[in-house]
């Protein structure tokens, strides 16, 4: 397992929170039984994260997660995380930031294995329940403490 994690929100996180992301990547990868794949994340603004959700989902906002699947065999994708979106939806949720990005992470990366909530129903509610699987490994794990 490798978690690659860039760093372009403008110094909007702290080395804590890279590590806390990278750790919290691995545990997920780790839960899914995906041992033998890699991962790239990308913490971000919200004016670069809008300019990817316009380009590659035609969406003119800010929104929190977006990932890029690849077509390879070891690499999973890309994970790109919006620090000023968690920051307000931990704080909307009354969280701590470092909860709101491990949740993010873990949606992120099940959009990667194929996961999706977007038209509701059936797999909306598969990924909400993998979702809280995978978050109470974290907590189990001491990783996160929400």
């Amino acid at each position: 397992m490798k978690a690659l994690i860039s760093d372009i929100s403008g110094g909007k996180a702290g080395r804590a929170m890279i590590a806390m992301v990278k750790k919290t990547a691995l545990a997920t990868l780790g839960g899914l039984g995906l041992r033998d794949k890699e991962l790239s994340l990308c913490l971000i603004d919200d004016e670069g994260i809008r300019a990817l959700n316009k380009k590659y989902r035609g969406k003119d906002k800010s929104t929190d997660v977006l990932s890029f699947c690849m077509a390879d065999e070891v690499l999973l994708g890309d994970v790109v995380i919006s620090i000023e979106r968690a920051r307000a939806q931990a704080e909307e949720a009354g969280c701590g930031l470092d909860e709101e990005m491990a949740r993010l992470v873990i949606h992120g990366v099940l959009h990667l294995v194929g996961f999706d909530h977007v038209k509701g129903g059936h797999q909306a509610r598969k990924m909400k329940i993998k979702e809280a699987e995978l978050y109470g490994l974290l907590r189990k794990s001491w990783l996160i403490s929400g």
